[in-house]
């Protein structure tokens, strides 16, 4: 059968499609549509199931709805006859498109977000190429001209809009689709409406019904339009990234081959506080497998006044908390460098006369890979960025030093007190102060679908693990159609204006199976986590403070670990702030920070520390 008369059955049989059944297929194509976007962080299965039944649906609603009804009389003649032919052509080419999408989303319900992108965006933007140019055509009116276009730029725009988020995050793949059925399904309504009145008042021409409703499609597509320019608008946003790195970060080619070394430093003023000046540095340190590598930091201390003599600035060496894992996610290159990593408290330092070194670890400013959660390159980096800062001789820095450390920053902090003696012998380490730390990597992955957003924390493990470990790999542990979402997600800073969108398909995640199709404390990965669980004995006093309400690192977790160090006879004064959460027990109001003061400034001032053995105090809430 030739092409001419697959069209003339397909016309045929158009007209004889029941009105009520147009108006079903519309309603269908609403309520789908509304779904879509309402509910954009269903899980993934569920999602495909959506999308292919929606693109089936807007492939027979081609296929049954007539075209919209002149508001002039027709012309006359075989030119018309023959353009409205290629109308119909290529609304069969459009509908036999849609449906066989449909049926292939279906039928894999695991494709990647990436070909969802793909597909999704692909069809719009040949839907909406296709609007715009039959706009164009001879017999169309001005009202019909209007709508047609109107229609197929928004298929465009959302086109685009689904192209340029490649990971789409399951919000942006339904939002967009779920849209474009919800307007498909409106306008035809308002069809069916129109030619509903035409046939109660087959007496008038359409265009004696009113200005109002002739227009009535155009406001309609006007709103589309309306919509995806809104939707561009506040996803072009998204999209870019809150910091650039600069050459600063940059190895140089005469890299020395030792660790611990000054490479390069330079004055750094961004949200340093009154009463104290700061550098930012670049220095080597130590690799993931013993190979050196050049990480960058912050020094920070206070301005010197008569009352302060000659004496060299105490350190505090600061392990900043989780702000990423990308490379533009370095604390020194955000916009409030020290409050980024959860050092809140900037200024009380300064107030003590004690000088701030913090390391932005290995591959967060610096090129490669960022070994988060990995224990030794950590502390390497912590170790290094302080050697580093003492030969700073504008700093003036002693050798006294306390290794402070939250989250991710508080396992690196416990895994530098105990390199310290065998990596940085000439570090006079007075104490170390863990709080709120990622002690047990293990316990922490295992229950991280668990938590609000967890999915985000995890893309940044995974992703780390998958290029520290050769025999971890996103195939054996992560769902079908997940991966291209997760990764994306790693390269989001969670100060990224970006991140809005990871949170909102991480909750996504939480409600579905989660990422991991395996059990991620199983195999290979959960041997490496267990690698990089702290060790237990420190050669340095140890205060742990934990957020008793902490639904990151639970309490329970945390004195599992507390009492393996206890077991293996280490000194641990561990306290438990009834009522606050992972960042809050950090925050400058909490209870902790006065306790974490008194007890740095009793390690700096050379008190002993009382022979208790471990000890564990619940603070109250207050």
């Amino acid at each position: 059968m030739s092409f001419p008369r697959v069209t003339d059955v397909v016309a045929r049989l158009r007209r004889r499609v029941p009105p009520w059944l147009r108006v079903v297929l519309d309603v269908a194509a609403v309520v789908l549509g509304l779904v879509l976007v309402i509910r954009p962080t269903t899980a993934l299965d569920v999602l495909a199931v959506l999308l292919g039944g929606g693109m089936m649906l807007t492939g027979v609603v081609q296929f049954a709805d007539d075209e919209p009804a002149s508001e002039e009389p027709p012309s006359e003649g075989v030119a018309s006859e023959r353009r409205a032919d290629r109308r119909s052509r290529w609304r069969l080419v459009l509908g036999v498109v849609w449906i066989a999408v449909g049926v292939f989303v279906l039928l894999w319900p695991g494709l990647t977000v990436r070909l969802a992108a793909g597909l999704v965006g692909g069809v719009l933007l040949f839907a909406g190429a296709l609007g715009v140019i039959g706009a164009f055509a001879r017999e169309r009116t001005w009202d019909q001209r209007a709508s047609d276009g109107a229609f197929g730029l928004s298929g465009v725009i959302f086109g685009i809009v689904a192209f340029s988020w490649p990971d789409i995050t399951l919000l942006v793949v339904a939002v967009v689709f779920g849209a474009w059925l919800l307007m498909l399904g409106v306008s035809g309504l308002w069809r069916q409406w129109r030619a509903h009145r035409a046939a109660q008042h087959p007496g008038r021409l359409p265009r004696t019904a009113g200005r109002a409703r002739r227009w009535g499609r155009t406001i309609i597509a006007m709103g589309t339009i309306a919509l995806a320019v809104t939707t561009a608008v506040v996803t072009t946003p998204l999209r870019e990234g809150s910091t650039v790195v600069d050459e600063f970060y940059a190895a140089p080619r005469d890299t020395p081959d030792q660790p611990g070394v000054l490479v390069r430093a330079e004055p750094f003023t961004r949200d340093i506080p009154e009463g104290a000046r700061a550098w930012r540095i670049l220095y080597t340190t130590t690799g993931v497998h013993g190979e050196v590598r050049v990480a960058s930091g912050l020094v920070v201390v206070p301005v010197r006044t008569e009352l302060d003599g000659a004496k060299a600035w105490p350190v505090i060496d600061w392990n900043h908390g989780t702000t990423g894992y990308a490379q533009h996610c370095a604390p020194s290159l955000q916009e409030r460098p020290l409050w980024s990593g959860a050092m809140y408290v900037t200024r009380r330092v300064i107030a003590e006369r004690w000088a701030i070194v913090a390391p932005d670890y290995i591959g967060l400013g610096t090129e490669g890979s960022h070994p988060y959660l990995v224990g030794e390159p950590s502390a390497h980096a912590s170790l290094d960025a302080v050697r580093a800062a003492r030969q700073l001789e504008e700093a003036e820095l002693s050798m006294a030093t306390v290794i402070w450390g939250h989250s991710q920053g508080g396992g690196a902090a416990l895994w530098a007190g105990a390199l310290t003696p065998t990596y940085a012998r000439g570090m006079w380490l007075r104490g170390v102060a863990a709080l709120a730390p990622a002690s047990d990597p293990l316990a922490l992955v295992e229950r991280v679908t668990n938590v609000t957003g967890g999915s985000i924390f995890a893309s940044f493990a995974f992703e780390a693990y998958s290029k520290t470990y050769p025999d971890v790999s996103y195939r054996d542990y992560i769902r079908p159609g997940a991966e291209t979402f997760l990764r994306e997600m790693s390269q989001r800073c969670l100060s990224d204006p970006g991140t809005i969108v990871s949170v909102v398909a991480a909750l996504s995640m939480g409600a579905d199976l989660g990422v991991f199709a395996a059990d991620p404390t199983t195999g290979a990965l959960g041997r490496r986590l267990v690698e990089n669980t702290a060790p237990l004995e420190i050669d340095a006093p140890l205060f742990i403070g934990q957020g008793g309400a902490d639904s990151v690192v639970v309490t329970s977790t945390q004195t599992a670990f507390v009492n393996r160090m206890c077991a293996a006879g280490q000194q641990v004064d561990y306290r438990v702030y009834e009522g606050f959460e992972h960042a809050a027990v950090v925050e400058g109001y909490s209870p902790l920070i006065p306790d974490l003061f008194a007890w740095t400034r009793a390690r700096f001032d050379g008190e002993p520390l009382p022979d208790a053995g471990c000890t564990r105090t619940d603070v109250p809430a207050r």
